[in-house]
């Protein structure tokens, strides 16, 4: 009989019970089993299969193109290369308009891919679905601040909170979405000091992305961690890596290698 324990993978009781005792939480995304191998055994708590997935890897502009269908495969892939880590799918545009609709279509997420919870973004609209799945059974992150999937509605990418009309309403959303049920709440691009007051008035984590260092926890697009891009990365995030370089030198590489090495190959000619 093997001397190891099976590695358990992490629940919402879990990341729970690291808020309590003040641990961070580490959360990046990743869309494949080949990179989900790769974070998880770096010691990552949950991983987010984002609907970032539209821009990073489908080559989309916006989030707004990925289907249910998108976020499933992927998902699915992602689960199939982990073992440890806790696994949140987002639910994508168009997904969650109506709280019957929106438990239809997380309870196909779950059948269909084994994670954990779902995402569903947006503030207090977004309450009765969150309600709706809760009440199902179904974990859910909320999602806050900057929401990629309302960005024509917002006017583009930029800090949230900063007047006193914008802090009140994310105070609002927060502290609604608690009470909906969510487990977590992720605050992106929301001022340091309102994600830090945000995170001190909730007893769920929240997990920050372009919002300081206050979040209980923190959640990064990962090709923007490892320097995988051809344009640059936001402007708070800081690549540990330039994978994008190692890419193209060891692609330049065989290029050449093949070309050197190799003489030409005349075609034969057809018997006459």
């Amino acid at each position: 009989m093997s001397v190891h324990t099976p590695a358990r993978r992490l629940t919402t009781r879990d990341i729970a019970a690291m808020r309590r005792r003040g641990e961070p939480i580490a959360m990046l995304t990743a869309y494949d089993a080949i990179m989900a191998a790769l974070v998880e055994s770096a010691g990552i708590d949950m991983i987010l299969i984002g609907d970032s997935l539209g821009n990073v890897v489908l080559g989309h502009e916006t989030t707004l193109p990925v289907t249910l269908d998108d976020m499933i495969r992927h998902a699915a892939a992602v689960k199939r290369g982990t073992s440890r880590a806790l696994l949140v799918c987002d639910m994508p545009f168009g997904s969650v308009t109506d709280p019957a609709q929106a438990l239809a279509n997380a309870v196909r997420v779950m059948k269909e891919t084994g994670v954990e919870a779902v995402k569903v973004e947006g503030g207090l609209a977004m309450v009765p679905m969150v309600e709706a799945l809760v009440a199902h059974g179904i974990a859910v992150i909320g999602h806050i601040g900057l929401t990629p999937q309302a960005v024509h509605q917002m006017g583009g990418y930029y800090m949230h909170g900063k007047d006193d009309a914008s802090a009140a309403r994310l105070r609002e959303e927060a502290k609604a979405l608690e009470a909906a049920g969510v487990f977590a709440l992720v605050l992106e691009c929301v001022t340091p000091a309102l994600a830090s007051e945000i995170t001190r008035a909730l007893t769920i984590p929240t997990i920050g992305i372009g919002s300081g260092k206050d979040c209980a926890g923190q959640v990064l697009v990962v090709n923007d961690l490892i320097g995988l891009n051809v344009s640059p990365p936001p402007g708070f995030a800081r690549p540990r890596a330039d994978v994008a370089a190692i890419i193209r030198g060891a692609v330049g590489e065989y290029v050449a290698e093949t070309k050197a090495e190799r003489q030409p190959i005349p075609m034969s000619r057809r018997a006459e």
